[in-house]
Formats: C-alpha cells, sequence, structure tokens
C-alpha cells in the first residue's frame, strides 16, 4: 500500500499534479493542510477530478468526506488523544456510513490500545529520519508483532522500501520522498510501481 501526503504549504500546480499521480495509480492521498479553512478545503478538493475523490482521506473539515464522497477521514493524534474515550464513538459516525478511517501514532506501542476500534490502518512516524522535518530521528520502528495494519511514515523513499517491509508494516506513508524529489511525478511512479512488488 502507497498512501501520499500533501505538503502542508501549497506548492506550484499541486492539484494538477495530483490528478497526475492518481493516473499513474497512487492508492490514497492524505489531505493534509492545517493553515486552510473549509472554503479554502472545498475549493482544493474540487480542482481535483472527481473520478479520484474516492481516494482521498482527509485531516481536517472532516465533514467534507460526505460532501465530497471522499474515502475516509484521518484523525491525528492530538486530537484522538483530545477525544478520550469518545474517539470510538466519532470513529463509528463515519464508518457506519463506510468511510474510512485512519489515525497517526509516534510510539509503536501505543498502537495496539486501540485494536478494538475499527481503523483501516494506522500511520506510525517516525521510521527513518524524516526527509520533509527537520529533527525527527528515525525509530525504526518493528511492528512485526502488531496485528493490525501499520504505515510507516518519516524518511520513506524508493531505495528503503525493503527495510520497512522487513519492520513488518503493511504500506507506506511519503511526503518528502515524493514532493521534494526532482522530478516528483516519476518519483511517485517508481514507488507505485515498487510498493505493488514489495508490499
Amino acid at each position: 500500500m502507497l498512501i501520499l501526503i500533501t505538503p502542508e504549504k501549497d506548492i506550484a500546480d499541486e492539484t494538477e499534479l495530483i490528478n497526475q499521480f492518481f493516473e499513474a495509480g497512487l492508492e490514497i492521498l492524505h489531505l493534509r493542510k492545517p493553515n486552510k479553512n473549509y472554503a479554502q478545503h472545498l475549493a482544493f478538493i474540487s480542482a481535483i477530478d472527481e473520478e479520484y475523490h474516492n481516494r482521498i482521506m482527509i485531516h481536517y473539515h472532516h465533514e467534507l468526506a460526505e460532501d465530497f464522497i471522499l474515502k475516509g477521514v484521518h484523525i491525528q493524534e492530538q486530537p484522538r488523544i483530545d477525544m478520550g474515550e469518545d474517539f470510538g464513538l466519532y470513529v463509528a459516525q463515519f464508518t457506519s456510513q463506510r468511510y474510512d478511517v485512519s489515525t497517526s501514532f509516534h510510539n509503536a506501542g501505543d498502537v495496539m490500545l486501540y485494536k478494538e476500534i475499527p481503523l483501516i490502518y494506522n500511520l506510525l512516524s517516525p521510521v527513518f529520519t524524516a526527509i520533509s522535518k527537520q529533527g525527527m530521528e528515525g525509530k525504526a520502528f518493528d511492528v512485526s508483532n502488531i496485528e493490525v495494519p501499520v504505515i510507516g511514515m518519516g524518511g520513506v523513499n524508493g531505495a528503503n522500501l525493503n527495510e520497512v517491509k522487513a519492520l513488518g508494516y503493511a504500506g507506506v506513508g511519503v511526503l518528502g520522498g515524493v514532493w521534494n524529489a526532482e522530478n516528483p511525478l516519476e518519483s511517485l511512479k517508481y514507488l507505485v510501481k515498487n510498493t505493488a512488488l514489495i508490499f
């Protein structure tokens, strides 16, 4: 499984590139734009071809999942913690309507605390030292004994996919490995091809 996370700040021709990524075989896009308001999110999603909307997981303004019939919603780590015991109820609001729900972790030991909640997968980072965030040192979390699907993030690129697989991950989440590449589309195509072979 290959997941691409959007950069926090817009880049030139970003939605055009996203359409090209989907056309090239991108499975899932995580739309993570913390500085965009509801209307800006609406405009951003509207610029992505409608046929690809069912491959988008949205991090903010979760109500847009229903407005656009997106794949689902992602609940980041701090909001999940803040919800406490209500987290399961919040997830159920979406899963009952057949939307997928995922969440984030920065500690492998916490993932199994939520094993009874029907999350499609869990993002865990940083596996390796992050490409897009300075100061995030890789932890090389081994998730082989975790019984729910975990997606490895942080420093993932085309050169270390086999290492991620060996640590027990069900797939990879990529940000800097694509967006910071000299040719983002070619980098994405390489990842699509190789994640299909490895995972």
